[in-house]
């Protein structure tokens, strides 16, 4: 089988200013919102989010497979007892030369389409968070095997956890643990606003 390549957008400009957007969001919602994970005493520091640049070449096209019956596993978080999420999707695809292949859950609970895609690579615990980022995509219709969807890693983020340690968060498991360097979406957070 031959894995897709990647997926360039048809108007990068248009595509970059709306990842600028949706990034500028986010560090208005960090700065004002009542939910927001950065402690009220350390906002006035906030500058915003540190991120690497957009870059077209971390889109990538993942053929599917789907779970009929998918396999619970408990997911490891960072305070507390394990969450028990459903194995929905095996993504399989090319990111700088290699082959991956990378699961995405769904709670068990949870009837929505929302699939978790939590991660590790290269970058992790050097530029990017030390416990793994997080990638969420919500398709239109259910996945069947065989579909072709774009994961985007320009939109991989911080879970709340990398701000304060009152949050319990998700720890990505060891087959989602990427053999490669990606250097998109969210870096660290900065020192100047974390909580620990």
């Amino acid at each position: 089988m031959t894995t897709p390549d990647g997926d360039r957008p048809t108007d990068p400009e248009k595509w970059m200013a709306e990842v600028r957007q949706m990034r500028a969001d986010k560090d208005e919602f960090f700065t004002d919102h009542p939910q927001s994970p950065i402690d009220p005493d350390y906002r006035d520091d906030f500058e915003g989010l540190n991120y690497f640049e957009p870059d077209p070449d971390f889109r990538v096209l993942a053929r599917v497979r789907v779970y009929g019956n998918p396999d619970p596993i408990e997911l490891d978080v960072t305070a507390g007892q394990p969450i028990r999420y459903l194995r929905a999707v095996i993504f399989e695809f090319e990111l700088r030369g290699e082959r991956i292949q990378m699961a995405g859950y769904r709670q068990e609970s949870d009837d929505d389409r929302t699939i978790f895609i939590p991660f590790r690579d290269k970058t992790t615990g050097q530029q990017t968070y030390h416990r793994g980022r997080y990638m969420e995509m919500e398709p239109d219709d259910d996945l069947v095997n065989g579909d072709v969807v774009t994961l985007d890693f320009n939109l991989a983020y911080n879970p709340f956890c990398a701000y304060a340690e009152t949050f319990a968060c998700p720890l990505p498991p060891e087959e989602n643990w990427l053999d490669v360097v990606v250097p998109a979406g969210e870096k660290s957070p900065p020192e100047s606003i974390v909580d620990q």
